[in-house]
């Protein structure tokens, strides 16, 4: 990772620029041939920067290199988009220095390419490495270090690491220090981070988001900026929503959040016939309320025609406080100390990702071979209101019919509570009891499946219209679904189209985000079909 000494200055970046503009003016390639136009801005020794491990054509993918196909499917995690007739980029790179992030964008934006931005390839709809118009994908996998130092309690974090590489580079500093995000090892940082970043520690601490005390970011002129130079308004936009818009995520530094050196996890599974319609109807009263270092997350799906709901829990102590804890808010869970196992808080990540108990860290930093998992389709959806027990049992019926639907319900309160709603651009704070994710996964690759799960899953999103938020429906963006809105990726997107989407994400944020966009992308170079456009005019 370069140190802020290592930054260009504006009149050398302004030179190299100019510089470049003038080579490519004399030069006998024409945007006729924009692909050729491309590769002749990449082969500028002025991208060749000596401080770079490789020029940047040694980051450089084509169709003609006989890796480009296992670079491209690497990190594709949703099947539905690995397909023969998937759109492919024109190029890959995969950065191995900062000057390489410049180059990908002021020689795509030269040769009017479009440029997506991927880091983990957990994009549920795709967006991040798929268009419908020529483009390169930018792959920042490979910048993945992390430093940690414990003595300031921060953790300075490469967009291209995953959360699995980050949990176990601190674990291995301190065990008494930990990130507040997500339970997935696979997830990259860059989108995570910049879209919210929600998990167990958020009642505790919050988002990632919320912990985020600086940023490096290209923009759109290939300058490398940091908070100080970015200014507040454009830290504020990166942190919640989506660093795609406004440039590209170099690296984050956060905020080390403090865990004891174990904690309690517990898991139990309740059927309809166990009573499992009251324990639900009583933990949307308990589970926003109870104390903040208790998180406990709802999983409802449907095993042989028959309803259960797992209770899957972390807690911020040993298993004598937590079982006090739950006699006192919630016995009627029946929790035993037989179902509570202490361990340190590295290794309740890999419990919130469903790897068997015992399993050790280094899991963590396994990175799959094999691209595309499954077939899916996800949504999301906020909750303010308790939903009656007779909802839920229209609920678990709606359910039964479609099988093979699985929801979340990840609690609210603690500190989510406490953080004003303009505070990032992620709004969904105060007045949330909990937050809904829907999924469904197939094996089969069948047009009649997928259109047959893609149709179960947006009947019980419809099913769910009455028990969730209004006016506007809200959403994750994270959990980006094409279903709520979506703009041309060939840069038509106004404000009023974006708008449909815009609300359901940001809600009164939208605007300001609009407002900083304008100010840093004018021209609304770094676009995708639910990024945030510019004013026009």
């Amino acid at each position: 990772m370069a140190t802020s000494s290592s930054l260009p200055s504006p009149f050398s970046l302004l030179s190299t620029l100019l510089a470049l503009t003038i080579l490519l003016l004399q030069s006998p390639v024409s945007h006729a041939n924009p692909d050729a136009y491309f590769h002749a801005c990449l082969s500028n020794n002025r991208w060749k920067n000596p401080s770079a491990p490789v020029s940047v054509t040694g980051a450089l993918y084509t169709r003609h290199n006989s890796s480009f196909s296992y670079i491209l499917n690497l990190h594709i995690r949703n099947k539905r988009f690995n397909r023969p007739n998937t759109p492919e980029p024109i190029a890959i790179i995969t950065p191995f220095h900062e000057s390489h992030v410049q180059a990908a964008i002021i020689c795509s934006k030269a040769s009017k390419f479009q440029l997506r931005i991927r880091s983990g390839g957990h994009d549920y709809e795709g967006f991040s490495f798929i268009s419908d118009v020529p483009f390169v994908l930018l792959d920042m996998y490979t910048l993945k270090s992390i430093h940690v130092n414990i003595q300031n309690g921060t953790a300075l974090i490469e967009a291209g690491a995953t959360l699995g590489q980050l949990y176990y580079k601190v674990a291995r500093n301190s065990n008494v220090h930990a990130i507040a995000a997500g339970v997935c090892p696979s997830v990259g940082t860059g989108g995570h981070f910049s879209g919210g970043g929600y998990g167990n520690l958020m009642r505790k601490y919050g988002l990632s988001v919320d912990n985020i005390i600086d940023a490096k970011i290209v923009d759109v002129n290939g300058n490398i900026l940091d908070r100080k130079s970015m200014g507040e308004d454009l830290f504020w936009a990166i942190r919640g929503g989506g660093g795609a818009s406004f440039g590209v995520i170099l690296s984050w530094t956060m905020k080390l959040v403090e865990v004891p050196p174990l904690v309690t996890v517990f898991k139990v599974n309740r059927t309809l016939e166990q009573g499992v319609t009251d324990l639900v109807y009583k933990w949307q009263h308990v589970a926003p309320k109870i104390d903040r270092d208790l998180f406990i997350r709802l999983q409802h799906e449907v095993h042989h025609k028959r309803v259960q709901v797992t209770f899957i829990a972390e807690f911020l102590g040993r298993t004598d406080r937590l079982l006090s804890l739950m006699k006192k808010n919630f016995p009627e869970l029946g929790l035993t100390e037989s179902d509570c196992v202490e361990m340190p808080w590295v290794n309740s990540t890999l419990f919130y990702s469903e790897y068997p108990i015992g399993t050790p860290a280094e899991a963590l930093l396994f990175e799959a071979k094999d691209p595309a998992w499954s077939y899916s389709k996800s949504k999301s959806d906020y909750v303010k209101n308790v939903i009656s027990k007779k909802g839920l049992q229209s609920i678990w019926n709606k359910l039964i019919e479609s099988e093979i639907i699985i929801m979340q319900w990840s609690p609210y309160g603690g500190r989510m509570w406490e953080i004003p709603t303009s505070a990032t651009p992620f709004p969904h704070r105060a007045g949330n009891l909990f937050k809904i994710s829907y999924y469904i996964t197939w094996l089969q690759d069948e047009e009649r499946v997928a259109n047959h799960n893609l149709n179960l899953l947006r009947s019980i999103y419809k099913f769910m219209t009455p028990f969730v938020s209004k006016s506007p429906r809200e959403a994750f963006f994270n959990y980006r679904d094409r279903d709520i809105g979506a703009c041309p990726s060939n840069g038509t997107t106004n404000v009023d189209a974006a708008r449909i989407y815009g609300a359901k994400f940001f809600r009164e944020n939208f605007d300001r985000l609009v407002q900083v966009k304008t100010r840093v992308d004018p021209e609304n170079f770094f676009r995708y079909e639910q990024s945030i456009p510019p004013h026009k005019g």
